[in-house]
């Protein structure tokens, strides 16, 4: 986003609306810090401008992973959807991604107001890959892994930050205590916030494997996210 200065009156009345705190005023006029701003939107969505300076300059690549990854009304190219996960891992039950055994993992990095740098979201993918994950194609970070085995992005989207980014796999359940403590170390190393999610199918006996043994380990997890409670038709039996 730029601010059209030939119509920019300095009101101010754009600031509190940037998500990620880009806009001040500079004089007379406001300004964007394109280095922080992700192209989310939000400011010109708001239509608090009362003289429509506020405009969306020309994305080109890598600028324009920002936008994908941050404006809710954007289509990834390669997923060609909205959003930065995929919905099976809320839906389990009509897709049966995952499966007994196995569990499903979302790593969201940044939040609102801090964001996420490629960079960061390159170092948690280098720690984790090595247990032997199973990306999940749909996501659309996963494309921009170019090595699978090792996490490694591709350099040309390293400077650009995002809204969040998820990392989507799945793994075998025993490697969970891995995982958990690749993530600890990892936490460390890297400048933003992350949440951690466990997908697990709920047993026939109402136990939930992947949630108990995250509980044994110390973690405290809160099962109370969307639960599909099975109307419909699943696409498979298992």
């Amino acid at each position: 986003m730029i601010i059209n200065k030939e119509k920019c009156i300095g009101c101010g009345d754009c600031v509190p609306y940037c998500v990620m705190g880009a806009i001040s005023l500079s004089g007379e006029f406001a300004t964007i810090d394109l280095h922080e701003c992700v192209e989310c939107g939000v400011c010109i969505r708001a239509d608090v401008c009362p003289v429509d300076a506020i405009e969306q300059q020309p994305l080109e690549w890598p600028r324009s992973l920002r936008s994908f990854f941050s404006d809710p009304t954007a289509k990834h190219p390669d997923t060609g959807l909205a959003g930065r996960g995929t919905a099976e891992m809320k839906t389990n039950d009509v897709t049966g991604r995952f499966k007994s055994g196995e569990v499903g993992v979302g790593i969201e990095l940044g939040r609102p107001g801090l964001g996420t740098w490629f960079t960061d979201v390159e170092k948690v993918a280098m720690a984790i890959a090595p247990l032997g994950l199973q990306w999940e194609p749909e996501n659309p970070t996963t494309p921009l892994i170019v090595d699978k085995s090792t996490g490694k992005l591709q350099d040309d989207v390293l400077n650009e930050k995002a809204l969040s980014a998820i990392l989507e796999f799945i793994m075998p359940s025993e490697k969970l205590e891995e995982l958990l403590k690749a993530l600890d170390k990892v936490a460390k190393e890297i400048d933003t916030v992350f949440s951690l999610e466990i997908i697990t199918k709920v047993e026939p006996d109402g136990s939930m494997p992947n949630i108990e043994k995250a509980m044994e380990l110390g973690y405290e997890p809160m099962p109370n996210p969307k639960v599909n409670v099975g109307l419909g038709r699943p696409k498979f039996n298992g």
